[in-house]
């Protein structure tokens, strides 16, 4: 991995992490994702015209196709992901989501697209993973605890995490065969992902118009400062794809937990500080050997 893209990996790894600590104490509900969305097509129109307008009438179906499976698997992460963010601590539904995503994508690179990686990069992994289980909360999540609520907050976390992950995956590898093998640029695929996402949320925010202006006026704050870095963040890492492999790119991505667990963890008040802390370490080696590896 050259320096170049593991500098845009950090960067995006840390508006990521900011703006879900944003997205989780605005609540939000698919609503929620149809604000951000349609906030980001507004805000981001301008940079999409000037990129697209020449490129875009010449494409054929296979950069459209592309398009709308990149548009429906980043809606089902991002409804998943606020789901999650309702019913379970931040700290862990997004390493959970940010780890098993990238190791599944990881793994599919590997076997199915026949990239290649050092030994030291699958080290890398495992240190990402590992580091990814401790801020998920170590051999605690193992344990019987006595509060119910606990239990149950836990649980949630553990399945809308997992479940996010393979949404994670899934956009993974069809966003990196477009910039990678199409050679489509991040920005419109991102972009034209989120008109997508617009079109087919629509209907949940129409369905009752009085109760979503009510949410509006809560979450449009909240909503404008994601639908303002969250596409810099993934953009950033899209355009780290296109010289770097997506085995390494995707579990490199998991510096983010570095930036969750210190940030996010203080903020939210979530505990187990320590021992997320300890598991954003690992995380940063294994960042490390895999930028090197």
């Amino acid at each position: 991995m050259s320096l170049q893209a593991f500098a845009l990996i950090v960067l995006a790894g840390l508006i990521h992490a900011g703006w879900n600590i944003a997205a989780k104490k605005a609540g939000g509900d698919a609503r929620f994702a149809f604000f951000s969305s349609a906030l980001l097509i507004v805000v981001w129109a301008p940079l999409a015209w000037w990129v697209g307008h020449d490129v875009v009438p010449h494409w054929g179906w296979q950069p459209w196709a592309l398009v709308a499976a990149s548009g429906v698997l980043h809606l089902f992460y991002y409804v998943i992901l606020l789901r999650g963010y309702r019913h379970a601590d931040l700290t862990v539904v997004y390493p959970l989501a940010r780890g098993s995503g990238p190791l599944m994508s990881s793994l599919f690179a590997i076997a199915v697209l026949d990239e290649a990686i050092s030994q030291l990069g699958v080290l890398g992994i495992v240190g990402v993973v590992l580091g990814v289980f401790l801020i998920a909360g170590g051999p605690g999540l193992f344990l019987q605890r006595r509060d119910a609520a606990a239990q149950q907050c836990l649980y949630h976390g553990l399945l809308y995490g997992v479940v996010t992950g393979i949404f994670i995956a899934g956009y993974t590898v069809v966003d990196g065969y477009g910039v990678k093998v199409l050679l489509l640029s991040p920005i419109l695929i991102d972009y034209l992902g989120s008109c997508l996402r617009v079109a087919l949320l629509a209907p949940v925010v129409f369905r009752n118009l009085p109760e979503a202006r009510s949410l509006w006026t809560v979450q449009w704050r909240w909503a404008l400062l994601v639908a303002v870095v969250s596409p810099i963040a993934y953009v950033l890492v899209l355009f780290a794809m296109q010289s770097a492999p997506i085995s390494h790119v995707a579990p490199a991505r998991e510096v983010s937990m570095l930036f969750a667990a210190l940030i996010g963890g203080h903020l939210l008040k979530e505990g187990d500080c320590m021992v997320r802390i300890g598991g954003a370490i690992l995380i940063a080696l294994g960042v490390t050997a895999l930028a090197i590896g």
